[in-house]
């Protein structure tokens, strides 16, 4: 990957406190909070646990002593760098217990929503810019119609939404992590982002992949930049995976009643990355309301999110959202949501040549070697009694299952009629009444 291609889009570091957008108080009480919390007795460690350059910090240190909320409590030893401590006074202690009980919040300084907004104009997913070669790179282990590429790179490039649909087992889900790989790149993450002093937590650790410090520390526009706000986390653009486990109520803010926090829901948390809604019309509620959830971003970038008391605002939308689906979107959707989705993408099984190719590729892989009269068989007996069907998981399963029978039986890996009778019997159900 190449990590300086976006590096210019970093936000710039704060060199004083005020140049973060936030006010002295709620500096202050963040400070206090997280020393109360974590019993830091330095600037540098400090530093580390607000994510905030040390002189900022050494800044905000001085205003609480000047307040007499904090104590100097002298040097530590020569070894450590002789580095002033300090801790709380008493009266630092009561503000922060204060503070708390307003909002449990400490640690990394939140980015205000305005700056956040700047910050994702700067690393939009629709300036990604997308090449044939880089979805035929991210895509060349899969076997794929000859006209999927031009269709799907338009539709990448454009950062807009898209929709798969097809018969299941052709390679939906495959072709969507396809997409999250060709887009690459990387950007960056607020810690969390702050609303009219309500604290938003963004960065989470099972969304956002860190871009490794070596790695990130090797590029020229870095080493000439000076790095970036430590309040955000430089990172690899996100991706969410969801699927039958959705609901929409998971797209709303999550509240924390007794840390007095919200979490950003899953699209801010895929913010200039890719949302995928896997298995659409497997959820508990219609595939409409899902969508009809998605009609203000998807049409105006936007998202309005509501705290707690009611009041509402607006959030950037800045995500490719996939939606995947094996229903045909005449039966889940109406015109108006279909409208709103603006590439609409079959994704078909393969054809006869494609099926032979995927299985050629899938055996040779799986060590089973081909067997002409075998396969023959297969496609003469046993493909006729399901129309002609063919699907890209097939291969796998009946591989698979070979082996699984080869090995039960003890003989090396081979495929014979007789064996792809029984891997046969185990793909498909019978249909037939059971007496209960």
């Amino acid at each position: 990957m190449d990590m300086s291609a976006r590096a210019v889009m970093a936000p710039p570091v704060p060199a004083r406190p005020l140049d973060t957008g936030l006010d002295m108080t709620t500096m202050r009480d963040l400070v206090l909070k997280t020393i109360f919390r974590t019993n830091v007795d330095s600037a540098t460690v400090l530093a580390k646990r607000i994510c905030m350059p040390t002189g900022a910090t050494q800044e905000l240190i001085d205003l609480c002593r000047d307040q007499q909320l904090l104590e100097a409590m002298g040097t530590l030893a020569a070894g450590k760098g002789g580095e002033m401590t300090y801790r709380l006074s008493d009266l630092g202690k009561k503000r922060a217990e204060a503070a708390l009980a307003q909002s449990e919040y400490f640690g990394p300084f939140p980015v205000p929503l305005e700056s956040y907004r700047e910050q994702v104009k700067r690393q939009s997913i629709r300036d990604v810019a997308m090449t044939r070669d880089k979805l035929e790179g991210a895509m060349g282990h899969l076997i794929l119609p000859p006209d999927l590429i031009d269709q799907l790179g338009p539709a990448v490039g454009s950062g807009r939404s898209i929709l798969m649909y097809g018969p299941p087992g052709n390679g939906k889900s495959s072709i969507s992590n396809g997409i999250r790989d060709a887009i690459g790149e990387t950007l960056y993450v607020p810690h969390a982002i702050i609303y009219q002093g309500q604290i938003i937590t963004v960065y989470d650790p099972i969304v956002h992949t860190p871009v490794p410090a070596a790695e990130e520390d090797t590029t020229s526009i870095r080493r000439r930049s000076g790095g970036h706000d430590p309040r955000y986390v430089h990172c690899e653009r996100p991706v969410v995976i969801t699927g039958g486990e959705l609901r929409v109520d998971m797209l709303n803010l999550t509240y924390n009643p007794v840390a007095r926090t919200y979490q950003a829901p899953l699209q801010l948390k895929s913010t200039g990355g890719v949302f995928i809604i896997d298995d659409l019309g497997r959820q508990e509620e219609p595939p409409q309301a899902i969508v009809n959830r998605w009609i203000v971003p998807l049409e105006e970038a936007k998202d309005i999110l509501a705290l707690q008391s009611g009041e509402k605002f607006e959030v950037p939308f800045d995500t490719l959202v996939v939606f995947s689906t094996n229903f045909h979107p005449n039966e889940i959707f109406d015109g108006a949501a279909l409208r709103r989705i603006f590439y609409k993408i079959k994704i078909d099984g393969p054809d006869r040549d494609g099926f032979l190719k995927i299985f050629s590729l899938v055996a040779k892989k799986k060590g089973v070697p081909m067997d002409r009269d075998a396969i023959l068989y297969l496609l003469r007996e046993k493909y006729p009694t399901i129309d002609n069907n063919f699907a890209n998981y097939q291969p796998i399963f009946l591989v698979d299952q070979l082996k699984a029978i080869c090995d039960f039986e003890g003989i090396p890996y081979q495929m014979r009629p007789d064996l792809l009778d029984r891997a046969w019997a185990n793909m498909f159900v019978k249909e037939e009444k059971i007496a209960h």
